[in-house]
This record gives C-alpha cells, sequence and structure tokens, in this order.
C-alpha cells in the first residue's frame, strides 16, 4: 500500500554541445559537468563528460564543432540550488600538455521547452607581467594557469585572473515532470 508524502519533480534535459570560436587555438575538446544544490539528485544519464578533439572548420566561421550530446535527468522536492552546466575546453600548449583555454557556466534553462545558449568563455590570465615570467612554472604545477597564490596578512589564498576568450555555443531540451514520492509499507 503506497502513502501519500512529499512529492518530487523531475528535470529532464537533453541536448548537446555544439560548437566554439576560439580563434586562437586549434585541436580543443571540452568536458562538461553539473553542479546543483544539495536537495537535488542525479536520477538517469550522466553528470559529467569529456569529448572528442576536434579542429576548426576550413569555413570562414573557423568553428570548433563538438555535436557532444549531454542527457541527465535529476530529481529534487524544491528549485533551491537548480542545477548549472560548467564547461571547460582544453587544448595542447607549445609543450604538449593539455591546459585550460576557456571556462563558463550557465544555468539549466528554468522553462521547458527548446534552449540555445551562448556561453561567454574565461580563460585564466596572470595579473602581472612579471608574475607570467616568475610564476609560471609553479603556479601551472599547483593550481593550473592564472593563478597564483597571494600571502597577504600572512594567510594564503588562491587569486584567479581571467579575461573573455571566445564563446561557446550549446542547445537543450528541457522538460519537467511534477510527481509523488511513494513510500511502500510492508
Amino acid at each position: 500500500m503506497a502513502a501519500a508524502g512529499p512529492s518530487v519533480f523531475l528535470l529532464m534535459v537533453n541536448g548537446q554541445v555544439e560548437s566554439a570560436q576560439f580563434p586562437e587555438y586549434d585541436d580543443l575538446y571540452c568536458k562538461y559537468c553539473f553542479v546543483y544544490g544539495q536537495d537535488w539528485a542525479p536520477t538517469a544519464g550522466l553528470e559529467e563528460g569529456i569529448s572528442q578533439i576536434t579542429s576548426k572548420s576550413q569555413d570562414v566561421r573557423q568553428a570548433l564543432v563538438w555535436n557532444f550530446p549531454i542527457d541527465v535527468t535529476f530529481k529534487s522536492t524544491n528549485p533551491y540550488g537548480w542545477p548549472q552546466i560548467v564547461l571547460s575546453v582544453y587544448g595542447p600548449d607549445v609543450f604538449g600538455n593539455d591546459v585550460v583555454r576557456g571556462y563558463g557556466a550557465v544555468h539549466v534553462p528554468f522553462s521547458p521547452g527548446r534552449h540555445k545558449r551562448t556561453i561567454p568563455m574565461f580563460v585564466p590570465e596572470s595579473t602581472s607581467k612579471l608574475q607570467k615570467f616568475t610564476s609560471r612554472p609553479q603556479r601551472e604545477k599547483c593550481s593550473g594557469p592564472g593563478s597564483s597564490v597571494d600571502s597577504h596578512l600572512g594567510r594564503a589564498r588562491l587569486v584567479v585572473a581571467a579575461t573573455r576568450a571566445s564563446i561557446l555555443t550549446a542547445t537543450c531540451e528541457v522538460g519537467a515532470v511534477r510527481a509523488p514520492l511513494l513510500r511502500w509499507r510492508n
């Protein structure tokens, strides 16, 4: 026998990371992950993924095309902590090491239907020319490019400066369903 309890709703996201424009770079790949509040739980699909490496198109746009699928379903009892998708784009540096070329985030759209989002991508950068020169090897080992440690007042903290690098385009279908949460009694 089922007893009525609090109801939950399901949020279904189905779409793709389509393309990006990074004029300075080629041979890039994309990673995504979802971040969400403590009341949210994934029920189906993948919360994170990594795409294939792509090269610039040969047309005037020189777009990097992934068409990387995303399919995930979440459940929650309230909208607090609504899911966001965090996107990071990586590519090789002159030594062949993968470094971040841009990152960005956007909330999953609140309304059902088909949505297209253009996401500004930011890239970490050093805060001064001297810092670029002196701290690059140590900085990349510890925390990635563009970050440094600020020891002001005797406490270490991570400082990250970023500038807008490019844009990334993603589309998705969003659906929401309200469903009763069933509790079974023996």
